[in-house]
């Protein structure tokens, strides 16, 4: 079936990168946890709320998303997602300051409505870009970085240092608004938002292929989609294991600092002499620009890179530099230009983890059923999801910052070095697809006088 027979493969692109844009409120967590803080919250309880709604995210993407738009179509799911997403900002919004009230309305129904639409984009983007899955699932999931940047710097206004983007305008926060009446505007955007990106999120027809793009076959198919396992045969091979295990350290590290950036990078430059004011300025500079807006530049180019390298050295290479630059972090979060740079490496090497592992997800066990794959694999960010930002909230409190960050840049470098055990599976037993030949001229021209 030629391309020019059914829709532009780019507007799934667009509509995906809507739905992402507002599925990365759950790493705009910064511009509510300083907030509940001074409202009476501790930072294990900030943290808390972060990592159910990354746990809940994860867990309904991998047991309801991914089986149920493979049922339904990504149209669907997505738009439920949506809905969800918007009713829990909402209920937490009227929740006003209590925790059980936003546990459950950003923790958990939030979750559950990112975990909803986060995979219909991928699994229909892969179907539609076989031939340059790794960029096309970064640029997708690209919105989800790009979207931290925009709801935490609409709260405080686009002001980073020297260049201030809203001329004086200080944000949501700075109209006046409380948290609570933030959390129901989000809620509405979010819903409406999601809602007009799923109108363009179905799969390609059966059968569809770019034109003139060709299946790789032979020893290259092994490693390029072409091997369909189901989940049960997936989670029996050692390169599931292998891509959770280094998903988990990834997961964990990033998450980490997406969680306690503000509260570490506050207290490191307070200590350094710099005034409150300055150094929420500093920090909140930190992660709306340097690690939002690189940890979705680095969706992009680290799926770019993996198109050319190989999925697997690209892994390696993230999981390496991210590991040093963890340890590095502590030592240099105290100085102004220290936390931009860190926080710079950290987030572009964190937003490679979601150009990367979906690929590598299709890559290995196949493109036809990476939308229920998928979702497994990403359970490891559940895991990081849960274990990184909590550490970080008890070693705050605790002040040991020293041991939030060192652990997860260890996680890291051994995670790397777990990651030069991929290798391709093996077709024997599995099921492979093969590629359907063109028709001969002479077996066209008989189709076309039938």
């Amino acid at each position: 079936m030629s391309e020019h027979k059914v829709m532009n493969r780019w507007l799934v692109v667009v509509g995906g990168i809507l739905i992402q844009l507002c599925l990365g409120a759950i790493y705009a967590w910064k511009a509510f946890a300083g907030k509940l803080e001074g409202a009476g919250f501790s930072k294990t309880e900030t943290q808390v709320i972060f990592s159910a709604g990354l746990l809940t995210f994860a867990v309904v993407m991998a047991l309801l998303a991914g089986r149920w738009q493979k049922k339904v179509g990504p149209r669907m799911v997505a738009m439920v997602g949506g809905i969800v997403l918007g009713i829990g900002y909402i209920f937490a919004g009227l929740s006003g300051t209590s925790f059980w009230g936003i546990l459950f309305g950003v923790g958990l129904l939030g979750g559950a409505g990112i975990g909803l639409a986060y995979v219909c984009p991928i699994a229909a983007l892969v179907k539609w870009f076989p031939d340059k899955k790794g960029l096309i699932t970064g640029l997708a999931v690209a919105g989800f970085g790009f979207g931290a940047l925009i709801w935490i710097k609409l709260t405080t206004g686009f002001d980073f240092g020297p260049i201030d983007l809203t001329f004086g305008w200080k944000g949501l926060y700075g109209m006046g608004m409380t948290f609570s009446q933030v959390f129901m505007l989000y809620g509405v955007l979010f819903a409406v938002i999601v809602i007009l990106g799923s109108l363009v999120m179905v799969n390609p027809p059966d059968g569809w292929q770019p034109a003139g793009w060709q299946p790789p076959t032979g020893s290259q198919a092994a490693s390029s989609g072409s091997v369909n396992l189901t989940e049960k045969e997936m989670v029996r091979t050692s390169q599931f294991w292998i891509l959770f295990l280094t998903f988990t350290a990834g997961g964990m590290a990033g998450l980490m600092v997406i969680g306690i950036i503000g509260l570490f990078g506050v207290e490191a430059l307070m200590a350094g002499g710099i005034d409150k004011v300055r150094a929420d300025l500093i920090a909140g500079t930190a992660m709306g620009l340097f690690y939002a807006l690189l940890n979705g530049i680095g969706r992009i180019a680290w799926g770019a890179i993996s198109d050319k390298t190989g999925r697997k050295n690209a892994i390696i290479l993230m999981s390496a530099a991210q590991g040093i630059m963890m340890i590095v972090f502590y030592f240099i979060g105290g100085s102004e230009i220290g936390l931009y740079i860190g926080a710079a490496i950290i987030g572009f090497n964190f937003g490679g983890n979601f150009a990367l592992f979906p690929g590598a997800t299709a890559d290995y066990f196949g493109n036809k059923n990476v939308g229920t794959n998928y979702p497994w694999v990403f359970m490891a960010y559940g895991v990081g999801g849960v274990v990184g930002p909590i550490l970080g909230g008890i070693m705050g409190d605790h002040q040991l910052w020293m041991w939030a960050f060192i652990p997860c840049g260890v996680a890291c470098l051994l995670a790397a070095v777990l990651s030069m055990g991929l290798k391709p599976i093996q077709p024997a037993g599995m099921a492979v697809e093969a590629p359907v030949p063109a028709p001969s001229l002479t077996q066209q021209a008989r189709r076309d006088q039938e």
